[in-house]
Parts: C-alpha cells; sequence; structure tokens
C-alpha cells in the first residue's frame, strides 16, 4: 500500500471517529443534558405550558384559541380571543401575522367589520374598544388580550350566562397578570385560563 494511500484511509478513520463523538456527544449527551435540566427546573414550560380543566388538556398558556361556533361566529357566553392571522386561526403550523400595511384595504375592511361586530354583541361605542379587540399579533399565537378588552366583554358574557355582572368581573380580576418582571411590557389576561375559570365559575 503506498504512502499517500495509508494517510488517506488514517485521515478517513480519524474523520469517522470525530463524528461518532460528537454526533455523541452534541446530538445525544447535550440533548439529554438540557432535557434534564428543562424538567427539573422548569416541568410546565419545558412540557408545553399545557392548560388542564379537570383531567383534560384544554390548550397551552402560549397558544391563543378562538372561541366561535363552526361558521366562525363569536360565542357570546365566551370571552374572544383577538384575531388571528394564523392560517385558519390560532395555527401553531402556521404562525404569522397578516403582513398587511396600515392602508391596506383589506386590513381596514376587516377592521371595520370587527369594529362592528363587536359594537353589535357588546353594546359600546367604536372609541372604547382596544386596538388588540381588532388587529391580530404578529405571530397570529398571541393568548392574551388587554385588560381593557376583557373588561369590555364583561356584561356580555354575564348576560349569556345569566350571572352577576359583578361575580364575572371579579373573574377577570384575578385573571389579570402583571407585566414580566413587574415592568416589562403591559398587563395581559390569558383568554383561554379566564374562560376555565369562568366555566369553574358557572359550574
Amino acid at each position: 500500500m503506498s504512502t499517500t494511500s495509508r494517510t488517506a484511509g488514517r485521515q478517513y478513520w480519524v474523520a469517522l471517529r470525530a463524528m461518532i463523538v460528537f454526533t455523541a456527544v452534541l446530538g445525544v449527551a447535550y440533548t439529554l443534558l438540557i432535557t434534564g435540566i428543562g424538567q427539573l427546573a422548569l416541568p410546565a414550560q419545558a412540557n408545553g405550558s399545557l392548560v388542564r380543566s379537570g383531567d383534560a388538556v384544554v390548550g397551552s398558556a402560549l397558544i391563543g384559541q378562538s372561541f366561535t361556533d363552526a361558521d366562525g361566529n363569536a360565542l357570546p357566553e365566551w370571552f374572544q380571543s383577538r384575531p388571528s392571522a394564523a392560517g385558519d386561526g390560532y395555527d401553531g403550523a402556521a404562525s404569522s401575522g397578516s403582513n398587511y400595511g396600515p392602508e391596506n384595504a383589506d386590513l381596514l375592511a376587516a377592521i371595520a367589520d370587527r369594529k362592528a361586530a363587536i359594537v353589535a354583541s357588546d353594546g359600546v361605542t367604536e372609541d372604547q374598544i382596544p386596538a388588540d379587540a381588532l388587529t391580530a399579533s404578529a405571530s397570529g399565537l398571541d393568548p392574551h388580550i388587554s385588560p381593557e378588552y376583557a373588561q369590555l366583554q364583561v356584561e356580555r358574557v354575564a348576560a349569556a350566562r345569566s350571572l352577576p355582572v359583578e361575580e364575572v368581573q371579579k373573574v377577570v380580576d384575578r385573571a389579570i397578570q402583571a407585566p414580566d418582571l413587574g415592568y416589562l411590557g403591559e398587563p395581559t389576561v390569558n383568554v383561554l385560563q379566564l374562560n376555565i375559570a369562568l366555566a369553574e365559575l358557572a359550574g
């Protein structure tokens, strides 16, 4: 065997061993280490921030849901999420915004339709409707609404469920989440968790 062939053989063997070692270290050991740390330190987040109602998993605290009928009409007995441009609405496999500019005719028409629907369903004036009730988030998956939008829906939900407004208001007040670390962002309300609390109130 020539010197060149022996040198090439050694190089291939070194490369093969390096690939095996790095696959084991970075592809297996590192993955198991990080998974273990996640399960020990932040198990809920590591497992998808799942939300349960009784024994059933009903969603994730990180992904919004629509509370509408089969035709896409808002169900009056539930608090409504903000609009979603992800697929047919809150599709985790199609996360995106509409990417429409502020003067886009389709966006302006959609906002006008949403505004009219909220005025009709909640008995409010257009100037009372917050922006998050009319526009989708950048991801299309935002599970939160503003406390202002939740407050706007209290009377409608109470009437639809024949519950005292004060009781529904207490549920909303308890559901308001402070900004991260006390100062990052704005107060929010997780709609899925709010509706679960509402269902528990109503029995």
